[in-house]
């Protein structure tokens, strides 16, 4: 194994995992060595006789874990983004090992004594050290108080049990969505029932089918509750199937029934936060977070709660009588809501997103639109790199630079869907950068877009645009961070912080200049007339009752799951009934207007350590709408506003306060109106 990839930094540009040559036998052995080799590291910054001080003690543990750094950083990106079924089943075994060689880290007390010292030698004025160190000393002594560093060895033996058991439950509940999503993709046979549906979505879902081997046509479920295609087929039954079978996913009695992993992840979790002194596991999150308390975070959700219904109330009104002018004698139904949407957009607003979609041509959208809005902003280049060999064929390697040419990272693109991907979009650094390790920037979004026939070009949705430039505004945080120590690189904020830059970067979808470069028809090439910009955006806050309800009901099921002691967790028995009961308490139980995500599918907060943090995005919305705010107060698209942007926010990563970071920004604290105005709650 001396030739296994992982045991040494990849010579590769930028040090880009060399892909082509990490094979399934590797992953194992690099992380026994990483472990092994991080526990030997950490073991003499215990047993030094010298006194502890920040070089000894906190600069030598960010200096450790090199090999496991590596091998963990693209594990787990293939483990989201191209899962096998080695790779599942290595997961499964690998996450409680790693949870327990983490435990032995942090919950080492002599470990913990050292950097109390060091702590104390700062505040006593005996060691001088230069803000970013003095932040990493308080990041370090609260993040290993919050993990149990200071409970007595009979509570770190519980705390270890409960740590092994919840990761190995965390990592079966994404195999069992992952297995159930791809079981309950919708299975048409005649074309008929795709009416609605433009060509490339139809020749999407025959490709979708003919790839298992079945006649006729397949709909692959996306993470999210709804579907794109529910606002444009016109065969209810084909819509009511699709919902039925999005929300049954870990719910049946099936080898990937995720209910009674539900029930034990929110015991264990509430089991945990009592250990370590906090009410529910929400009040130990949150304690680390900028909200700081849970009851803050509930204080926002409630608040926005009530208007969100009531303007979900009368939406629903309003498609319900469009569904009886239309002779249909039905009642709304949550599959029938994008459709009867759609059709009221279009008669109020001459509004048929469906008919955008020519303007939206993939490649076009991504560099005159994503690339251009950076450039524009930032003053970087890209340029695409064919030469290296990403972890798929179907992804893309660019080069991203400085306007004076110095190099800043490289940005990975895997755009469309498979089997072997989870739902959803999302951000990974494969190499984060710090001075410390001398260690640069590889960066990669992931999506889950339809792959369109041989020849056929990518057409977006409006949806598909704005995650697109949603998740590049992650790839740009990850891309600009330049901090001395690892703890701080990329996107290692708060994580009710590190949605705010990815939010305030979808601003430059429709902002004119960048609408215009790349808003053009895939066949003529012609720009998107004004006329229809200027309903589409008239229209932007239709809607926003059943958006803003269903993130909400998501938000606060999240909060509800983990704000229960240990007493009440355990009383739960049934996840469904749960459900009904949070949902109803807010009033967001609208049967039309279904929680983003249910329970057995929720994998935000069940598996992809958004655990009590879902409330994430609208705390950040804060930030993002009072930005906005700034920039077209201050010329909007411009190089100085993007300089100061970067500067100021997307470079120190989280190497400070993100709310000190924000204040110097802004130059004050953001305010909440220009959120509730966005949002039609005012």
């Amino acid at each position: 194994m001396t030739t296994n990839p992982f045991f040494l930094p990849s010579t590769l540009p930028f040090q880009l995992p060399p892909f082509a040559d990490i094979r399934d036998e590797h992953f194992e052995p690099a992380f026994q060595r990483g472990m092994a080799e991080q526990l030997a590291e950490v073991t003499a910054i215990i047993d030094d006789p010298e006194p502890a001080t920040f070089e000894n003690t906190l600069v030598a543990l960010e200096r450790s874990g090199r090999i496991l750094r590596r091998v963990s950083a693209v594990f787990f990106a293939l483990s989201s983004s191209d899962k096998s079924a080695f790779i599942a089943e290595l997961e499964e075994r690998i996450a409680p090992q790693l949870s327990a060689h983490g435990d032995r880290i942090r919950l080492d007390s002599r470990l913990f004594a050292r950097m109390v010292s060091v702590a104390d030698s700062v505040d006593q004025g005996e060691t001088e050290l230069d803000a970013e160190s003095r932040y990493l000393v308080e990041r370090y002594l609260t993040s290993y108080r919050l993990a149990g560093a200071g409970l007595d060895e009979r509570a770190k033996t519980q705390l270890r049990d409960l740590n092994s058991r919840l990761s190995t439950l965390t990592t079966r509940f994404d195999s069992n969505l992952l297995a159930d999503t791809a079981a309950l993709a919708v299975h048409v046979t005649e074309v008929a029932e795709l009416d609605g549906l433009r060509e490339d979505g139809i020749a999407t879902a025959s490709i979708a089918a003919a790839g298992r081997g079945l006649d006729g046509y397949l709909i692959p479920l996306v993470l999210p509750t709804g579907h794109p295609y529910l606002t444009s087929l016109r065969d209810r039954s084909v819509r009511e199937r699709i919902m039925r079978a999005s929300q049954s996913r870990g719910a049946r009695e099936n080898p990937s029934d995720n209910r009674p992993v539900v029930l034990e992840i929110a015991r264990l979790r509430a089991q945990r936060a009592e250990l370590l002194g906090f009410p529910s596991h929400a009040a130990a999150v949150t304690a680390a977070q900028t909200a700081r308390t849970a009851e803050a975070v509930n204080a926002l959700l409630t608040e926005l709660a009530a208007p969100a219904a009531a303007n979900a109330r009368i939406e629903a009104a309003a498609l319900q009588t469009q569904i009886d002018e239309d002779g249909a004698h039905v009642e709304l139904m949550s599959w029938d809501w994008a459709f009867e949407a759609e059709k009221v957009r279009a008669a109020r607003f001459d509004v048929d997103t469906a008919a955008m979609r020519p303007y939206f041509e993939a490649e076009r959208v991504l560099r005159n639109g994503v690339f251009f809005a950076a450039e524009q902003l930032y003053g970087i280049r890209f340029a695409e790199r064919s030469d290296l060999t990403a972890y798929s064929p179907r992804a893309r390697v660019f080069e991203v630079t400085d306007e004076d040419g110095t190099a800043v990272g490289l940005y990975l693109l895997d755009l469309y869907t498979r089997d072997a991907k989870r739902g959803g979009a999302w951000m990974n650094a494969f190499i984060s950068q710090s001075r410390l390790l001398d260690t640069p920037r590889v960066v990669t979004n992931n999506l889950n877009v339809p792959e369109p026939s041989a020849g056929s070009p990518t057409l977006l949705t409006l949806e598909e645009v704005t995650t697109l430039f949603h998740e590049f505004g992650h790839a740009l945080h990850g891309l600009f961070a330049t901090v001395s120590y690892p703890r701080f690189s990329g996107t290692s904020v708060f994580r009710d912080f590190v949605e705010f830059p990815s939010q305030v970067n979808e601003m430059w979808m429709l902002w004119p200049e960048v609408l215009a470069n790349y808003a053009k028809h895939v066949d003529t090439g012609e720009p998107m007339p004004q006329d229809m910009i200027d309903r589409l955006i008239a229209s932007r806050s239709f809607n926003e009752g059943f958006r803003t309800s269903e993130y909400l009901a998501a938000a606060l099921l999240d909060q509800a799951w983990h704000g229960l002691s240990p007493a009440e967790a355990e009383a739960v028995v049934d996840v469904a009934e749960f459900e009904r009961e949070a949902l109803h308490r807010v009033g967001l139980d609208h049967p039309a207007v279904p929680s983003r995500y249910s329970s057995t599918y929720f994998s935000h907060v069940f598996a992809g350590g958004y655990d009590a943090g879902y409330y994430s995005y609208i705390w950040s919305e804060v930030l993002d709408a009072d930005t906005v705010q700034w920039f077209e107060e201050n010329g909007g698209l411009t190089r100085e506003n993007g300089d100061r942007f970067r500067r100021l926010v997307l470079a120190v990563g989280g190497s400070r306060d993100p709310l000190d970071a924000y204040r110097e920004f802004r130059g004050r604290d953001a305010e909440i109106g220009p959120l509730l105005a966005r949002r039609g709650l005012a």
